[in-house]
C-alpha cells in the first residue's frame, strides 16, 4: 500500500468560492458545446478565450499564451513529413509492397495490411492513414472477389463493378463530418455504389458468397482498428497523446519522465500484443478458426484465384515505377527524424541533447520543425550540377510547397488544443482543479489499480459519443487533482486513460477512421458493435497489464514523486 493513503486533508464541500463557479461554468458550457457539437470543435475551443477574461479568472493576455505550445511546432513539422509522404505516394509504394509480400491468402493478407497501416498510423494521423490505405484495401478486395468470375466470364454483380471500368468516388471530405478530430485531405476514396447498404447484404447479388462478404468486412474493420493501435505506439500518433504531454508538463514542469523515447518504449510491446490479438480475434470472428488454410504461404496450395489476384497487385505496384528521388528525400528524412528523437535523450546514455551547454532547449518539436523546414527546400527534381536541358527553366519546385502543407495540417486540432490548455490553466489559477480533487476523497478506500480501471471505463464509454480530444481535454484536469488528492503517482491514471480514450471503435461516429470505412458499404453498425466491443475489451486489459508491469519500473509509478507536489496543495506527506 502506499506510504501516503492516511495523510489526505479534508474538504467542506460548501467552500466553493465565485471564481471557481465562474471557471466551473466555463468549463460546463465549452464541455456541452464539444460534446452536442452544435458548432465546430475549434470554435467552441475558443470559450475561453472571451469568458475567462470577463468573469476575471486570467487575463486575455494569459489565456491567449496557453493557445500555441510547444506541441503546437512539434505537430507542424510532422505534418510537413506527412505531406511529403501523401504527395509523393510513400505510403502506396509501402503497402503494395507488403500485399505482394503476404500474397493473396486472407489470413496473411489481414496481418499484412493491419501491420502496414500500424506503421504508417505511427507517424501520420489515425484518419490519414485510413484515407490512405483503404482505397488501395478496396482495390484488392475487387480482384479478391473478381479474379474468378472474370476468369469464368461472370461479372461480380454488386461489388463496384468489373476492373478497368469506372469506380464511384466520395470526396470524403466534404461530407460534414463534424466529429473529425484530423484534417481530412482531399483525398478520393474508392466506394461501394450510394445505395449499397440498402441491399440485402446476405444476398447472393453484391458478393459471389458469404465467404467473400465476410473478408470484405473483416479486411475494411481491421483497418480502422490497426490505424488506432499505431496511433497509440508515438507520441505523435494522435491528438490525444499530444494533448496529454503538453497537459502534463504544464502541470508539472519539473517531471522529465515523459518524451518520444520512454512513451514508445512503454507504448511499443502494447501495440504488438494488441496487433496479434485483434488479428485473431478479427479472423475468428468473420473468417473462423481455419488458420492452416488462410494463412499457408506455400504455392502448391495457391488457387487460380489467389494467383490472379497477385498478379494484378504485382501490376498495381510496377506501375508505380522506380522509387522516384522525392520519396527517397521523404524516407530518409522519415527515418533521421525517428533516430533524433530516440537519441536527443535516451535516459540510459548521454543524448545529443548534452552535447549543447544550455539543457532543456532543445525539444522533439526542434527536431520537427528543422527536418519540416528543409522539406520546403529541398528541390524535389534531383539536382544536376552539370549543364542545363534545353528548354529547362532555372526554378525547382520543392519537395512540399506551402499549399501541400496547408492541405494537410489540421488548424482546427491546434485551436481544439490550445483550448483544452486554456481550460486547464483556468481551473487551476481559479482553484477549481483543487476543489474537484477534493472531492475525490471517497475513492481512497479503493486499490490504485481500482481507481485507473474505473477511470479508463468511465472514458472508454465516453469517447464513443463524444470526440477524443474533447474527452481527453474534460477529464485531464480532473484526473490530475483526483491523483493528487490520492496521493497516486499522476502517471499511473493519465497513461492509461490516455491510451484507452483512443478506444472508440464501435459505432461510426467514434472516430473518422470508422467513419470511413463504415462509409465503404461492406459492413453494418451491428457489425462494427460486435467487433469493436471486441477490440476494446483487448485493448483495456493490455493497457492495465501493461501499466502495472512494465509502466511501473519504467515510469517509478510505485512512488508519489516530488514533482506532483508542485501544484498539489492538499498538503504534504506526513
Amino acid at each position: 500500500s502506499h506510504p501516503y493513503r492516511g495523510s489526505l486533508m479534508k474538504s467542506n464541500p460548501g467552500d466553493f468560492s465565485l471564481q471557481e463557479a465562474s471557471c466551473a461554468y466555463v468549463l460546463i458550457v465549452t464541455a456541452v458545446y464539444w460534446v452536442s457539437e452544435a458548432v465546430p470543435l475549434g470554435a467552441a475551443a475558443l470559450v475561453p478565450a472571451f469568458l475567462y477574461p470577463l468573469f476575471g479568472i486570467m487575463k486575455s493576455s494569459e489565456v491567449a499564451a496557453e493557445y500555441v505550445k510547444n506541441t503546437t511546432l512539434l505537430l507542424m513539422g510532422v505534418i510537413c513529413v506527412a505531406a511529403s509522404v501523401e504527395k509523393w505516394n510513400l505510403h502506396k509504394r509501402i503497402a503494395l509492397r507488403m500485399v505482394i509480400m503476404a500474397g493473396a491468402k486472407p489470413g496473411m493478407l489481414l496481418l499484412c495490411f493491419m501491420c502496414c497501416t500500424t506503421v504508417l498510423s505511427m507517424w501520420l494521423s489515425n484518419t490519414s492513414t485510413t484515407a490512405m490505405v483503404m482505397p488501395i484495401v478496396e482495390a484488392v478486395l475487387q480482384e479478391l472477389v473478381t479474379a474468378e468470375e472474370e476468369r469464368e466470364g461472370i461479372g461480380a454483380p454488386g461489388l463496384n463493378e468489373k476492373h478497368g471500368q469506372p469506380l464511384t468516388l466520395l470526396n470524403y471530405a466534404g461530407t460534414g463530418c463534424t466529429r473529425c478530430v484530423c484534417f481530412f485531405s482531399q483525398t478520393q476514396i474508392l466506394v461501394l455504389p450510394p445505395n449499397s447498404r440498402d441491399l440485402d447484404l446476405s444476398s447472393k447479388y453484391p458478393y459471389r458468397s458469404r465467404h467473400d462478404h465476410m473478408i470484405c468486412k473483416c479486411l475494411s474493420l481491421s483497418i480502422s482498428y490497426a490505424a488506432t493501435i499505431g496511433g497509440l505506439t508515438t507520441i505523435i500518433g494522435t491528438s490525444t497523446s499530444l494533448i496529454f504531454l503538453e497537459h502534463f508538463n504544464n502541470h508539472y514542469p519539473n517531471a522529465e519522465v515523459v518524451n518520444f523515447g520512454t512513451w514508445f518504449l512503454f507504448s511499443l510491446p502494447i501495440s504488438l500484443i494488441m496487433l496479434v490479438l485483434t488479428w485473431f480475434w478479427m479472423h475468428w470472428l468473420f473468417l473462423g478458426c481455419n488458420f492452416k488454410e488462410t494463412c499457408s504461404i506455400s504455392k502448391k496450395k495457391k488457387t487460380k484465384r489467389e494467383e490472379m489476384s497477385e498478379k494484378r497487385i504485382q501490376e498495381e505496384y510496377e506501375k508505380l515505377g522506380n522509387i522516384s528521388y522525392p520519396e527517397m528525400v521523404t524516407a530518409f528524412f522519415f527515418i533521421l527524424m525517428t533516430l533524433l528523437w530516440f537519441t536527443r535523450e535516451p535516459g540510459f546514455v548521454p543524448g545529443w541533447s548534452s552535447f549543447f551547454e544550455k539543457k532543456g532547449y532543445r525539444t522533439d518539436a526542434t527536431v520537427s520543425v528543422f527536418l519540416g523546414f528543409l522539406l520546403f527546400l529541398i528541390p524535389a527534381k534531383k539536382p544536376c550540377f552539370g549543364k542545363k536541358e534545353k528548354g529547362e527553366t532555372g526554378s525547382l519546385e520543392p519537395i512540399i510547397t506551402w499549399k501541400d502543407f496547408q492541405k494537410t495540417m489540421p488548424w482546427e486540432i491546434v485551436v481544439l488544443v490550445g483550448g483544452g490548455y486554456a481550460l486547464a490553466a483556468g481551473c487551476k489559477t481559479s482553484g477549481l482543479s483543487t476543489w474537484i480533487g477534493q472531492q475525490m476523497m471517497s475513492l481512497s478506500s479503493l486499490p490504485y489499480w481500482a481507481v485507473t480501471l474505473l477511470a479508463c471505463i468511465l472514458v472508454s464509454m465516453v469517447t464513443e459519443f463524444v470526440s477524443n480530444p474533447a474527452t481527453i481535454t474534460i477529464f485531464l484536469p480532473i484526473l490530475c487533482s483526483m491523483s493528487e488528492s490520492l496521493r497516486i503517482n499522476p502517471l499511473y491514471t493519465l497513461i492509461p486513460v490516455t491510451m484507452c480514450i483512443s478506444f472508440a471503435v464501435m459505432l461510426p461516429v467514434g472516430n473518422p477512421p470508422n467513419a470511413i470505412v463504415f462509409n465503404y458499404g461492406h459492413c453494418q453498425i451491428k457489425d462494427m458493435v460486435k467487433a469493436g466491443l471486441g477490440v476494446n475489451l483487448i485493448g483495456l486489459v493490455v493497457v492495465m497489464v501493461a501499466i502495472n508491469t512494465w509502466g511501473t519500473s519504467l515510469f517509478q509509478l510505485d512512488t508519489f514523486p516530488d514533482w506532483a507536489m508542485v501544484s498539489n496543495v492538499t498538503g504534504g506527506p506526513s
